[in-house]
């Protein structure tokens, strides 16, 4: 089957996790399994459509409000969802409408706990990565306290 890239595709650790914008196609879901992601985790109100067509791709739901930032308890849901696949040699990637807001600041979080990093630091390394990331001061602050609470 014929892969394409979805839109504002990229790995912030290259084997283990990868944020875009929502897909939409077959292709680029078959794109995501081709690159070794079996795990995608949707951090939109609502389930991307086509998801299904990948069998083979584990989609992971987290609803997240576009523009708001995500609660202590969904970042730890995302994490743990990116360790235990990781433990399996499984990559993973995050996706909201755009890949900017909600992915931005979980990819952040992700940093801070793999890196250790702090929240300022890895607010700034993923909007180097990913220009346009993390999108208000309240998805700022998740990644800031979240910082605090694991240091």
């Amino acid at each position: 089957m014929v892969s394409t890239p979805p839109n504002n595709f990229s790995w912030v650790d290259p084997g283990k996790v990868a944020g875009l914008a929502l897909p939409r196609m077959t292709a680029e879901y078959q794109y995501l399994l081709d690159n070794g992601i079996q795990h995608l985790v949707c951090l939109c109100e609502r389930k991307p459509n086509n998801y299904d067509t990948c069998p083979r791709l584990r989609l992971h739901h987290i609803k997240i409000p576009d523009f708001t930032a995500p609660s202590p308890s969904q970042i730890d849901k995302f994490l743990t969802i990116v360790e235990d696949s990781n433990a399996k040699g499984e990559a993973v990637a995050a996706h909201c409408m755009h890949g900017h807001g909600r992915t931005g600041t979980m990819l952040a979080c992700y940093l801070v706990k793999a890196m250790k990093i702090s929240g300022i630091e890895a607010i700034n390394e993923i909007r180097r990565m990913r220009q346009g990331s993390i999108e208000t001061s309240d998805q700022e602050k998740a990644v800031v306290q979240f910082y605090q609470r694991n240091k």
